[in-house]
């Protein structure tokens, strides 16, 4: 990673549908989240026209991709991805700019689109694969062979926070699949992922992959179009209903990836070392706490408790919050003014209810006073019904909550309305299986927690309202197939069992 310094020309992106680049009259101005004023740049703005001309691109792109194996897919894939890092130190700037996220996060998102679209490629040989279902003795003499199908055209829509690396959980499943694909980035955030997704798909055949940015209000016929045959979403819970609600109308299929309350268990035997307190810190404060697998609560043994909290506070004594492309900085801002004043908020009503609340940091001045900086926050001790433990913060304010014996922690962890992730912190290999068999979510880690700490082979979801599906790994190619059987019976046999 390179210094890029900080973008003075806006940057503009178009759409792309059908392998050429579409400008718009209207467009969406990305502006810094840092910065208060300062315009990163323009994105096209999709019309629904627009939107049609891209679910048709890619519908007309649909049977020559599908016909080609999966390994012949595969080999277009290699060659699409092939260069993509030359351009990162440019991407990672631009989105750290219109993300606030500091610059080597940014960086990180694109590397792990990368990992991820080669991951998806390994499992070129499994796509194709059939069973067949033997005769039965006795039964109609039939076999049975059990293959899979591509769906046709399926859009992906991403969140602002990790744009592209979250884009890699989905469409090079999607696409190895043999579905043809529309990627929709964020509104927000629609400069560096449109700028790399462009990239990919201008070595792929035309309307394999298509790029389209725009307001929401135009986006329905990227989930209401007949022809579109599935939309993988990840956002918000209430984005995930709005989406559910919008593919209801022509029963377009869905996997949702949406947000987490997710807990954090910490045995009595928990490992308190350096090390395991840095990834606890990650695991809290990484994105300022804005991503969904995020840990959003804290349980420790009442015999911990001070051990955590002492931890925690060290480190974030340590934090820089500023800019996310200024040397030094630890801590950007939160993305947007509404989700600066929602946590506010949260943490304002746990003083208010008399909760010990710590602050730590410096919040900056000059030309980035009034961005969306906030400093971050520790709650030791709440009451279990504020809102900083009953809904997903999504942003640098932590709860942590002592608890007295095992039952009662997995009681707590598990009382909330959703289920992505969990973790368990213990010395005891033992303790961790049986604690973690019964977290009520998608994937546990065990004395580790967080994005970049994830298996980037296995199969990622959430329970409850934390979504539906699963992406990543054979499980995320099979989200985007169907299954067909063919039987053939046996005429001779069918004739001898009716004698």
């Amino acid at each position: 990673m390179t210094d890029v310094p900080i973008t003075t020309q806006p940057v503009r992106t178009g759409l792309y549908i059908g392998g050429e680049t579409r400008e718009t009259t209207d467009v969406l101005e990305v502006v810094d989240p840092g910065r208060p004023g300062v315009v990163v740049g323009y994105a096209a703005s999709a019309s629904k026209e627009d939107v049609a001309d891209a679910v048709a691109a890619a519908k007309a792109a649909f049977p020559a991709w599908s016909a080609l194996t999966a390994q012949e897919r595969a080999k277009h894939m290699t060659d699409a991805i092939a260069g993509i890092a030359d351009d990162r130190d440019e991407d990672a700037a631009i989105l750290s700019q219109e993300n606030g996220k500091i610059r080597f996060e940014s960086w990180v998102d694109a590397l792990v689109f990368e990992i991820r679209w080669n991951l998806a490629l390994m499992l070129a040989d499994e796509v194709d694969a059939s069973k067949t279902l033997p005769v039965v003795p006795g039964a109609i003499p039939v076999s049975t062979e059990v293959s899979y199908q591509p769906l046709g055209v399926v859009t992906v829509i991403v969140p602002f926070n990790w744009p592209i690396a979250i884009l890699g959980a989905s469409l090079p499943h999607a696409l190895l699949a043999g579905n043809t694909a529309i990627v929709k980035p964020p509104p927000t955030t629609p400069l560096a992922t449109s700028r790399v997704i462009q990239r990919v798909a201008e070595k792929l055949p035309p309307g394999v992959l298509n790029v389209v940015t725009g307001k929401d209000e135009s986006m329905a016929g990227l989930i209401q179009n007949p022809d579109v045959a599935k939309v993988c979403f990840t956002g918000s819970v209430n984005g995930g209903k709005r989406i559910m609600e919008l593919a209801s109308k022509t029963l377009t299929r869905v996997t949702l990836e949406l947000g987490g309350n997710d807990a954090a268990v910490f045995l009595e035997d928990a490992i308190l070392d350096d090390t395991h307190l840095d990834r606890l810190y990650a695991a809290i404060f990484d994105t300022t706490g804005q991503i969904c697998m995020n840990a959003k609560r804290v349980f420790v043994h009442r015999s911990r408790l001070d051990e955590v909290v002492d931890g925690l506070a060290a480190r974030l004594g340590k934090a820089v919050i500023g800019h996310g492309l200024d040397e030094g900085t630890t801590m950007g801002p939160l993305h947007q003014a509404a989700q600066k004043a929602f946590v506010s908020d949260i943490i304002q009503e746990a003083k208010d209810a008399g909760a010990d609340v710590r602050e730590y940091g410096e919040l900056p001045g000059g030309d980035l006073a009034g961005g969306n900086f906030l400093r971050p926050a520790i709650v030791v001790d709440p009451e279990l019904s504020l809102r900083v433990v009953t809904q997903e913060q999504f942003g640098p304010v932590i709860p942590v909550i002592p608890f007295d014996t095992e039952e009662e922690a997995v009681r707590l962890a598990n009382d909330t309305w959703g289920g992505l992730c969990g973790s368990v912190w213990t010395g005891s290999p033992e303790a961790a299986q049986r604690v973690g068999s019964q977290l009520v979510c998608g994937y546990v880690w065990v004395n580790d927690h967080g994005a970049t700490r994830l298996d980037l082979r296995a199969p990622f979801g959430g329970m409850k309202q934390s979504g539906l599906g699963r992406e990543q790994g054979i499980e995320g190619v099979r989200a985007f197939q169907d299954t067909r059987s063919i039987a053939t019976i046996d005429p001779e046999a069918l004739a001898q069992m009716a004698h």
